[in-house]
């Protein structure tokens, strides 16, 4: 593995960043809350779908735990409308990628100048885009595909900014519902949303699960490119595979066949190693 070889990282957390972080947000998403409060005030329904395609647009661009949080809200039932829930269910998946200049800035960073070389392969856009970072496809020098994901820039900034608006959404919630206490919650949010942030990290858990999993056929784990993977850059095997929803109609047997594989991977690693799957 490789990275800044003058050891100083120039993406930690900075006080300017999260200042900036802060009126990204407030642009991106204050005005379309405020459009919403208004429609709601004088009874006006009709722009609901307008605004949550406004929304989505405006999540997308923002990245980060603000998205991450979209996402996660589209999955409850009835948390939000209709109309909001299925224009937030696409960031899961289809969340807007940045661009190659990114990219080239990212792979320099992590990698070196040389980095094209290290690769046999490396497609410009973007296979997928999601909260925290978006995943390329390319090939090995010998041919194998890979996935390499790359984390998008300032993260660490976003996170400790998006997380200092959350506490404030949660203070408010103690004052008006102190039966819950939000203060546990919003650590755990935090913990896990910093722990996201180190690819390293990842690839010690992709270790883990593929050794557990290693005689189970119904699971597989990508491989960990190791030389090809930093904090902020994970390179691993590329897997094909279909979005979840994609077998609702297929059989109820070959449902019930996917649903035992997922209760295996969380089940089998809790129950005998103490390890717990929270994707």
């Amino acid at each position: 593995m490789t990275g800044d070889p003058g050891g100083r990282d120039r993406e930690a957390n900075r006080l300017g960043r999260r200042f900036q972080r802060y009126a990204q947000v407030g642009a991106g998403v204050g005005g379309i809350a405020a459009r919403a409060a208004g429609a709601r005030l004088l009874g006006l329904d009709q722009a609901d779908g307008r605004m949550a395609r406004d929304l989505k647009t405006a999540l997308g661009g923002l990245k980060g735990p603000i998205m991450k949080v979209a996402q996660m809200i589209a999955t409850i039932p009835e948390a939000v409308p209709a109309d909001f829930a299925s224009e937030l269910s696409q960031l899961q998946s289809a969340a807007p990628p940045m661009g190659w200049p990114f990219v080239k800035r990212r792979m320099r960073a992590e990698l070196g100048a040389g980095w094209e070389s290290r690769f046999a392969t490396f497609e410009r856009e973007a296979a997928a885009a999601a909260s925290l970072g978006q995943v390329h496809r390319a090939a090995s020098l010998d041919g194998a595909p890979l996935a390499v994901k790359l984390q998008y820039p300032d993260m660490q900034s976003a996170v400790d900014a998006d997380l200092n608006q959350l506490g404030v959404v949660f203070s408010i919630h103690r004052r008006m519902d102190p039966a819950i206490d939000t203060r546990e919650i919003y650590a755990e949010i935090g913990e896990r949303l910093r722990e996201e942030l180190d690819y390293l990290r990842e690839a010690a858990h992709m270790r883990l699960y593929a050794d557990i999993f290693s005689d189970d056929p119904r699971i597989a784990v990508p491989r960990v490119v190791e030389e090809l993977t930093t904090k902020r850059l994970l390179t691993m095997s590329w897997l094909d595979g279909k979005p979840l929803l994609s077998f609702r109609d297929h059989s109820l047997d070959e449902r019930n066949r996917i649903a035992e594989a997922m209760f295996a991977a969380w089940w089998m690693p809790f129950s005998r190693y103490g390890v717990i799957h929270g994707d």
